[in-house]
This record gives structure tokens, C-alpha cells and sequence, in this order.
């Protein structure tokens, strides 16, 4: 097969990874940074363009977007499904899983595990929103924070106050979200692949710390799930519409909550954690479902 890995850095360890996995189980493939792609949308044969030339069909194509790309790397990824090109996760998937809200608000509608989260532009009453998610401490985000950065954790209903209204100050995005207190600085990454969940970790927060981000000196290990978080994980990812992705969890008292649901996680803590060889699991994948023009979307938006 031939296969395309969209990535802005061939040496980043996750597109190493998947680059040596599909060439040691005789593929083809190429590493394209989505920046450098243009596209030709006005003909009825659309195609993409790299560094001058017309880049070839490909049978799959492996987006790795980061959120800061957001919206250029899933109009590429859109293009190459236009094509015919089987899309691990489409762009429709990986739009969705970028907006938080949106997120919480598809997978509450579901009925999977989640924190109380408010969400408010200009409330009138910033107390009635802290109430309704049960009070101090409680977890306020910024929508378009990443790796843990713009997660801030307020101890007191006067801190929240403060921190509510100066992130209101700066017109930012925030959800305020239930502090679950027993999950102990610590959270699940499950690494799901074609609704399975494929290699697991546990992610434990540096000391005083709550955020368990690897990025924020969090440590991992490997961890046994239980039945109901391997099924959450993989409900989670269903309602995503996502073929590959992490989803973060916590274990709460009333049982797996989702944080996050993340359409392009790293590998390298998670494989170094397990021991698993998580990239090979997804070219696996890629070998029995990429076939020309089954993507769902098709590029229709």
C-alpha cells in the first residue's frame, strides 16, 4: 500500500514510529508536512499539490495535526478524502474532537461518563455557575488549551471568582468543571485503534500537582482497566467518529469519567509505558479498512 503520514516533523517520535511500522510490513510511505500542501478546489478533479508537483493517489492517509493547525490541516485532510483517499480519521472527526465543548456536549447526549462542566459567556451570576458544578474546588479551562496548559484548579469559590472573571477579561473561552478529589492527581490514556482499545497507561501527576500531563513532569505506567472504562473509552471514540485517538479518563466514584478525547496522541510515553507496539496496531488497521472512497464524509463537510 501507499501511504501518506501528514506531519509537520518527520523526526517527531509518533511519526518515526508509524513511518517504520508501515515500512517494516512492506508499504510504501511518504511524510508531507500539511503546511507545505496546496490544493486545487476549483476543477472536478481535485487534487494536492507538494513543493510543486502533484502528489500521487494514495490508498491512506495518517493525519497528525496539531491543534495549532487546526483549520488548514483538516481543509488538506478534506482534500484528500475528495480524492478517494481512505482517511484514518476524517476531518469532520478530527474538527469535533478539537472543539471541547462540542465534545462534551455529543458525549454527555450519549450518556458517557463525564464532570459537571458549565460553560458560560457573560454570566450574570459567576456564583450560580461555580454552585452548579458543585462548589470549590473546581477546575476551570480554557477551550483552547493543550498538554494542560490554561487548567487552572481554585481551591476556594473567591479564587474561582477571580479566575472566571479575569479569563472573561481577556474574552477567553472557559468551561468550569467538577473537581473530582478521589481520582488523586492521576488519569487513563487509552489508546483506542478501530474501536478497540489497543494499550493503556496510567498518568500520575508531578507532586502537589493535579495536572498528570507527561509534558507538565507527570510519570506512566501501565495499567489494568476494568471492563466498564475499556467500554467507555471505546463509546467515547464511537461518538467522535474516531478510528484512532486517546481518551483520557478518570476513576471517580460513580465510575470512568472522560476528560478528553484526542484525535492525534502521542505514542512515545504510551509505548514506552506498555511496551506495546501501538504503531503497528494502527497500520494493521489501515491494511484491513483502506479501500478507495469509503470514507463517510467524502468531503461533503
Amino acid at each position: 500500500m501507499k501511504i501518506a503520514i501528514l506531519s509537520r516533523n518527520e523526526n517527531l517520535y509518533s511519526t518515526r514510529r508509524l513511518k517504520e511500522a508501515a515500512l517494516s510490513r512492506g508499504h510504501e510511505v511518504d511524510v508531507i508536512d500539511t503546511l507545505h500542501c496546496y490544493m486545487d478546489i476549483t476543477s472536478s478533479r481535485p487534487t494536492v499539490r507538494y513543493h510543486g508537483d502533484e502528489l500521487p493517489q494514495y490508498d491512506a492517509i495518517i493525519p497528525r495535526i496539531g491543534a495549532s493547525i487546526t483549520f488548514y490541516g483538516t481543509a488538506v485532510a478534506r482534500q484528500f478524502e475528495m480524492m478517494g483517499t481512505f482517511n484514518v480519521n476524517e476531518s469532520v472527526a478530527i474538527s469535533r474532537s478539537r472543539d471541547k465543548l462540542r465534545s462534551l456536549q455529543l458525549l454527555s447526549r450519549k450518556g458517557i461518563g463525564l464532570p459537571r462542566t458549565g460553560f458560560a459567556s457573560k454570566p450574570d451570576d459567576i456564583k450560580d455557575l461555580i454552585k452548579n458544578v458543585g462548589g470549590a474546588p473546581l477546575v476551570i479551562k480554557l477551550l483552547e488549551g493543550t498538554q494542560g496548559i490554561g487548567v487552572v484548579l481554585a481551591d476556594t469559590a473567591k479564587a474561582a471568582e477571580s479566575i472566571i472573571e479575569a479569563f472573561m477579561g481577556l474574552k477567553a473561552n472557559i468551561l468550569a468543571q467538577e473537581f473530582i478529589k478521589e481520582a488523586d492527581g492521576a488519569d487513563i490514556r487509552c489508546l483506542v485503534v478501530g474501536g478497540r482499545v489497543v494499550a493503556a497507561m496510567k498518568r500520575q501527576g508531578a507532586e502537589g500537582e493535579f495536572r498528570s500531563n507527561l509534558h507538565r513532569g507527570g510519570s506512566a505506567q501501565l495499567v489494568k482497566l476494568t471492563k466498564e472504562e475499556r467500554e467507555t473509552a471505546v463509546n467515547a471514540a464511537k461518538v467522535m467518529g474516531l478510528n484512532f485517538c486517546g481518551v483520557d479518563l478518570l476513576r471517580s466514584n460513580s465510575g470512568p469519567m472522560v476528560m478528553e478525547v484526542n484525535s492525534s496522541p502521542g505514542l512515545e510515553g504510551i509505548e514506552l509505558a506498555t511496551g506495546y507496539d501501538v504503531a503497528s496496531k494502527l497500520i494493521e488497521f489501515i491494511e484491513k479498512n483502506a479501500k478507495f472512497n469509503t470514507n463517510k464524509t467524502r468531503g461533503k463537510g
